[in-house]
């Protein structure tokens, strides 16, 4: 009897071994592509990013409060190169992934005043603390004959940033508007693209 009691309770357990080594297969499986792929990129859609960094740029020039005589150029919205993660990103290093893109939309205002770009940079800065953004670079120093101010700040929900310049040198400000490397649609076309385009609002 003990004999016959024994099969059913070996059974079970083979059972239970084969299971446990289907969960570990499958633990290890996820763990190596993990460590392979690196984190997954979120998906983004590139009309909807062009549309933040060009709302973005609006609230940073307006902003600024600058008098009608200081106008800001037009800006485009560009992609930039983004790598692979993990392992993959090691073996492959110099290799930029064509589905994966950073964006960024570059733009300045010339022939700006030391003091009025100070000021401008401070209303600016306050804008940015005021809606939960973190200081993540400060740009200001002074060496003989050369003066520069600035700072970068990123919005830590979603990692866009924002980064201002100026330098006596070319007495223009300069802004840079980034959104971190997303997927990207299969087909999407950067050239003639419609939404990359930024004018300084009225």
């Amino acid at each position: 009897m003990a004999s016959e009691k024994s099969v059913p309770s070996a059974v079970t357990g083979i059972a239970a071994v084969v299971i446990l080594l289907a969960v570990a297969a499958v633990a290890g499986n996820f763990a190596w592509n993990a460590a392979g792929n690196g984190a997954p990129y979120p998906s983004a859609d590139p009309d909807a990013v062009a549309q933040r960094l060009t709302a973005r740029s609006d609230e940073v020039y307006d902003g600024f409060a600058l008098q009608e005589k200081h106008a800001a150029g037009p800006g485009r919205v560009v992609t930039g190169a983004c790598y692979s993660r993990g392992l993959r990103g090691i073996a492959h290093i110099d290799e930029a992934r064509s589905d994966v893109r950073s964006f960024g939309l570059d733009w300045s205002v010339p022939d700006v005043p030391e003091a009025t770009a100070r000021e401008a940079q401070q209303r600016v800065r306050g804008q940015l603390v005021r809606q939960g953004w973190r200081l993540t670079h400060e740009g200001d120093r002074a060496v003989t004959g050369y003066r520069q101010l600035g700072f970068r700040f990123e919005d830590p929900a979603d990692g866009y940033q924002v980064d201002v310049r100026w330098n006596e040198s070319t007495t223009t400000l300069f802004v840079s508007v980034y959104a971190p490397c997303a997927q990207v649609p299969t087909g999407f076309v950067e050239h003639g693209w419609p939404e990359a385009d930024w004018r300084p609002t009225a």
